[in-house]
Parts: structure tokens; C-alpha cells; sequence
């Protein structure tokens, strides 16, 4: 990289913080470890990040109440949730409240960097446009994909990297069913199960961002896939 991208990272077990911000450091970021969840936004309000790891369970504040603090006021960065949680109920939640993609312990160190990797590369740091369309009109509203900013008369809704990457998808084959296969695939890197679930999390947070043109539609195809469309 020609750029060392900075990293918030929130782990409360200290062998593992340590570890893990070694490894990610010898992978050519820079890692800022804190140990509990309000140090960590007392951090995140005076630096500048490129990408969050949050471990869910955290002293003082967990990471899901800090992610959700973080969004309150920064829907661009990237947010990686570390868990040691299984249950389904509790992946969903976090990516509810606007967390990116998560990792359940014990995870591999190379896939936490090939995470990292994929959302830095997208991210407007590294980006670089691919004489790609990446304005588009849907409806009342107007996406900015650069800007990661959705735009209607009433109202500007700011994006995460990953919505914005589904609404430009759904955008660019505006009217044509995409298999639920092929968008996992386009997003998130590959098609299981579980991603299955968030890419109906991340659908219903699109119509609720569109909702106030009642003309525009994204239709679940049962067994199939998605498809935005504006009504006649």
C-alpha cells in the first residue's frame, strides 16, 4: 500500500489485542488498541480511522453500542465486529445497527486481513474509478456513489461502503431480476448461508431509504433474487 491505513482496534482480552495488533501491523497497518468500549470512542472523536475491529463483548461499552454511537455520526467507515457469539440472532443485530461484516472467534488471522484488504480497497481512500457509472437516478431519489450519499428534495440519507455497493448493483441492472447467488458474490466475496441473512438485512435497509418514493420497488423474486424497479 502506498498509504498506511489506520485501524481502530477494540479487544478487551489482552493477549489477543496484542496479537492481533502485531500481526495487522506486520501486514503494513497502523493499529490503535484500546481495551474497553469508551476509551475506544474517546479515541475514535480525536483521531481519524480508516477502518473499525470491535469485539462484541467489551467493558464499559459493548461493541455493538459503540458501533452504534460511531454511526450516529460516521456512516462511511468500514465496521468489522469480532464475536464470540453463534447465535444468528446476534450477527444479524450487529449488522442492523450498521456494522460492515464479522468475523466469530476463533477466526484466522488471514482472513481478518483479507476483510480488511477487500473494504480498504473499496473504500473512497483507495478507490479508484473503473470508468464505471457511478451516478445514478432512481426515481425521486439520487445516488452518489463516490460520495456514498443518497439524495432526494426532502431529505440525504449518508451510505455505508456496502450499501452503497448494493443499491449501485441493484441501480445498474435496474428492472432485471439478479440472482440472490450473483449479488452475494458481487458484495460480500462468496454466497453462504449466513451472508444470505445479511443481504436481507441490508435490503430492507435500502427500501426504508427509498420509501419515500412509493413508485420504486425492490421485489424479492421467491427463490430467486432481487430486482428494483420503478411502478408505471
Amino acid at each position: 500500500m502506498s498509504t498506511k491505513a489506520k485501524i481502530l482496534l477494540v479487544e478487551d482480552d489482552v493477549n489477543l489485542g496484542f496479537v492481533t495488533q502485531d500481526n495487522l501491523e506486520m501486514h503494513g497497518y497502523e493499529i490503535v488498541l484500546c481495551q474497553d468500549g469508551m476509551s475506544a470512542l474517546q479515541t475514535f472523536q480525536k483521531q481519524t480511522f480508516d477502518l473499525c475491529i470491535f469485539d462484541v463483548m467489551l467493558p464499559k461499552l459493548d461493541g455493538f453500542g459503540l458501533a452504534e454511537k460511531i454511526r450516529a455520526g460516521n456512516q462511511q467507515i468500514p465496521i468489522i465486529f469480532l464475536t464470540a457469539k453463534s447465535l444468528k440472532e446476534d450477527k444479524i443485530h450487529g449488522l442492523k445497527i450498521g456494522g460492515d461484516d464479522y468475523l466469530t472467534k476463533p477466526f484466522s488471522m488471514e482472513e481478518l486481513t483479507l476483510k480488511i484488504d477487500i473494504f480498504l480497497k473499496r473504500s473512497k481512500i483507495y478507490f479508484v474509478a473503473e470508468n464505471k457509472q457511478n451516478n445514478f437516478s432512481i426515481g425521486e431519489y439520487e445516488l452518489d456513489f463516490l460520495q456514498l450519499k443518497l439524495s432526494h428534495s426532502e431529505s440525504e440519507q449518508k451510505l455505508t461502503l456496502r450499501e452503497a455497493e448494493l443499491l449501485r448493483f441493484l441501480a445498474q441492472n435496474i428492472d432485471h431480476v439478479i440472482k440472490r447467488e450473483d449479488i452475494l458474490i458481487k458484495i460480500w466475496g462468496n454466497d453462504d448461508y449466513f451472508l444470505g441473512r445479511s443481504l436481507d438485512v441490508f435490503i430492507s435497509r435500502l427500501r426504508k431509504y427509498l420509501k419515500q418514493d412509493s413508485r420504486i420497488q425492490i421485489e424479492n423474486v421467491h427463490s430467486v433474487g432481487f430486482k428494483l424497479s420503478l411502478k408505471k
